[in-house]
């Protein structure tokens, strides 16, 4: 990320690391229109703005995911496809953790609810998060 002259820039791999998606579909997307960019001139790399960076980000998270019923009946849109990796339960409550892309979760729940969801190691999973309070700091 480049801070030049007031605008934020991006370049190729940094937009894909904050799109989670490949190097390859930020190109084809800039190829075919969808992403704006600037090219650089010799010697130096093509570039994002923020704004159109953020704007095309936007458009990702609004758009629900089509095959997941519950995207558009739950309140949550917070939510992360991964793996359980692990579960720790007593008697009354379980902790479960997950590895969602390149975060761990942990989601404290009754033991109840573990096991009627089947939580186990390796089972795929959907972690929905919805928190008043998000503490967000600049990178």
């Amino acid at each position: 990320m480049r801070n030049t002259r007031r605008v934020t820039t991006y370049r190729i791999a940094e937009a894909a690391e904050v799109l989670a998606v490949s190097n390859d579909t930020v190109r084809r997307w800039i190829d075919g229109g969808r992403l704006p960019s600037v090219a650089g001139t010799e010697g130096s790399p093509t570039t994002i703005r923020g704004t159109d960076l953020a704007a095309l980000a936007t458009e990702l998270a609004d758009r629900p995911d089509r095959d997941d019923p519950r995207s558009t009946t739950v309140s949550a849109r917070n939510r992360l496809s991964g793996i359980v990796t692990k579960v720790v339960r007593d008697t009354v409550m379980a902790q479960v953790e997950m590895i969602c892309g390149p975060y761990r979760l942990v989601s404290l729940m009754s033991s109840e609810a573990a096991a009627e969801l089947g939580l186990e190691p390796g089972v795929r999973a959907v972690a929905s998060v919805k928190s008043t309070n998000v503490v967000i700091e600049r990178h």
